[in-house]
């Protein structure tokens, strides 16, 4: 009985789109066999929304037993290029996912042109020489049935003459365009004439000047799919309406080939679609996203404050993280705008458990302990981590002379100011109690340097340092520490949801998103650190070494503060 009542738990757990996996798998379809592929488009970088469909599509046939392939969708060469193709497989290698194999929609031009002349033979295609704009108007709309082409009853001859043509260097982009001949009147738009190929006359990134003419989407999607043997075809929302000519093209593919359609003996790919990933405050769309980093309005598609994965990365967002809020959100059948607060959440959870513990100011204040021996260096033990006593300890460097942050201290405080005032003691994290004597202000009555006397007795770790005071500061050795730039970001948009704003997406930028500090102070051991290793920065946020950084002149990125301050500022 404990045994059924695990199972219905994990069953309980699973989405809806492994559970239909699941019954797949126990009515005995495609003889137990999962196969699943990850199909971008070389086109840009992967967004966060991209991670939500690969940790389907990989966790899946992980879960399962199957293999994930990764296929990349080069249908395009005016927008694709190897550039892209790179950074995918890095993105995804750094989620944690590893495919069975790479494959390119290239890889079936021949076998999709073969199968369009077969089409155009049969009957079922046909050359349209109207302009895209005419075609556009032609198709109807969803209530009113479309009319047909001036060019649908071509000869056939004459149609495979033209689509030769097509893909010849003479071909004139735009002239001419390959459409099947479905249904001008159905309610799915879709089956209106879809195009299958158009001219492009741009270099292919993997087959050169070879080919002039490139199979649409719709027409080289479900295709390839199928060439490859995938089970389950996994998708997002938007192609649900596309699913009937999905399978529609599979059904002439396999007449084409020999297959029976007897439903009871079909190995088509199952399409299932679950809904996008959308957050608060930024944009999913490539093209957008093009336009920020074609238009400098970002520095690059690594910035930190873009939702692409490499953005992320260089953030100090931890894959782990961004697989945990993904689990949270969950995959359904309803779009849905989630908040940037959960996946900033679920990056402290994650970071919390592996960021090393270090000491930084980022707006330093002198505090010179008046009674502490000049020229005496005394080295302190700093834990790593205390959530993970394996990750050990460091030491830091203390002295006389320390850096402290300007907002720990108030000349003239209220009685819930905890931090250092005249007259108050504090204890300096790992280190001595201290008691603040006054301060020393320049010509504008600014605060330049603050006194304080240690108590020698009280140093952690020793008997006196039980006795009890209220604040805890960290600090930096005024002595011995390294200078450091910090980048604090905050949103990147004004607005929860730029994308159904109706002004242009230019206009709802935030203007402070990024803050950068170039009078930080951090202690050696910080200095260290390379990117790609997690920090936290004591008392402030988790921070991570930017590729920027050099071995004189480090540079941080916030990743994200110790408590969720932007839900505080919201209120305000």
């Amino acid at each position: 009985m404990e045994i059924k009542e695990n199972e219905k738990e994990e069953k309980r757990s699973m989405s809806f789109v492994e559970e239909i996996i699941s019954n797949d798998l126990k009515e005995g379809k495609n003889n137990g066999r999962i196969q699943t592929r990850f199909p971008p488009e070389p086109n840009g970088y992967l967004h966060i929304g991209h991670a939500k469909a690969i940790c389907m599509d990989f966790g899946a046939a992980e879960e399962f037993g199957g293999v994930c392939n990764l296929r990349f969708d080069d249908t395009n060469p005016s927008k694709e290029n190897t550039e892209y193709v790179e950074n995918i497989l890095n993105d995804i290698h750094w989620l944690g996912f590893k495919w069975g194999h790479i494959y390119y929609a290239s890889d079936y031009f021949q076998k999709l042109w073969d199968f369009a002349i077969w089409m155009i033979k049969n009957g079922n295609a046909y050359v349209d020489q109207q302009t895209s704009e005419q075609i556009a108007e032609q198709k109807g709309t969803p209530t009113v049935p479309g009319t047909f082409s001036p060019y649908r009853d071509r000869p056939v001859e004459e149609n495979l003459k033209l689509f030769n043509q097509m893909n010849t260097a003479e071909a004139v982009e735009g002239s001419m365009v390959l459409r099947a001949k479905m249904d001008m009147a159905n309610p799915n738009m879709h089956f209106r004439d879809p195009v299958m190929y158009r001219i492009i006359q741009t270099p292919h990134h993997r087959t050169g000047t070879k080919w002039h003419c490139y199979p649409m989407y719709d027409f080289a999607h479900g295709q390839s799919d199928y060439f490859e043997g995938v089970t389950h075809s996994i998708c997002t929302l938007e192609f649900v309406p596309h699913r009937p000519l999905y399978n529609k093209f599979i059904d002439y593919l396999k007449e084409y080939d020999g297959t029976a359609k007897d439903a009871l003996d079909d190995n088509r790919p199952r399409q299932i679609e679950f809904n996008r990933l959308n957050l608060t405050y930024t944009v999913m769309s490539k093209r957008k996203l093009h336009t920020l980093v074609d238009e400098h309005l970002v520095n690059g598609w690594d910035d930190p404050r873009m939702p692409t994965l490499c953005g992320m990365r260089r953030r100090g967002y931890s894959p782990e993280s961004i697989k945990a809020f993904i689990r949270s959100i969950g995959y359904t059948k309803f779009d849905a705008l989630n908040d940037m607060a959960l996946l900033e959440a679920a990056v402290r959870e994650d970071l919390n458990k592996k960021a090393t513990r270090v000491s930084a100011v980022i707006d330093p204040v002198k505090l010179v302990l008046t009674n502490y021996p000049e020229g005496k260096t005394e080295m302190m033990e700093a834990i790593n981590n205390p959530e993970d006593e394996t990750q050990g300890s460091h030491e830091i460097s203390f002295s006389r002379n320390l850096w402290i942050e300007r907002a720990d201290f108030m000349e003239d405080a209220p009685k819930k100011f905890f931090r250092m005032t005249p007259g108050k003691e504090v204890r300096l994290k790992n280190a001595y109690i201290v008691k603040c004597t006054g301060c020393t202000k320049d010509a504008d009555g600014n605060i330049i340097e603050i006194q304080a006397e240690y108590d020698p007795d009280s140093k952690s770790g020793m008997p006196g340092a039980n006795r009890k005071v209220k604040g805890t500061l960290h600090w930096v050795n005024a002595d011995d520490c390294v200078k450091a730039e910090v980048r604090e970001y905050d949103r990147l948009f004004n607005v929860e949801n730029p994308s159904a704003d109706e002004r242009d997406f230019r206009e709802l930028l935030n203007p402070q998103s990024l803050h950068v500090f170039d009078n930080c102070y951090v202690e050696r051991f910080a200095a260290t650190m390379k990117p790609g290793q997690y920090l936290q920065f004591q008392r402030t946020g988790y921070f991570m070494a930017d590729p920027d950084t050099t071995d004189d002149a480090p540079v941080f990125n916030k990743t994200v503060g110790l408590k969720d301050t932007w839900a505080k500022q919201i209120k305000k």
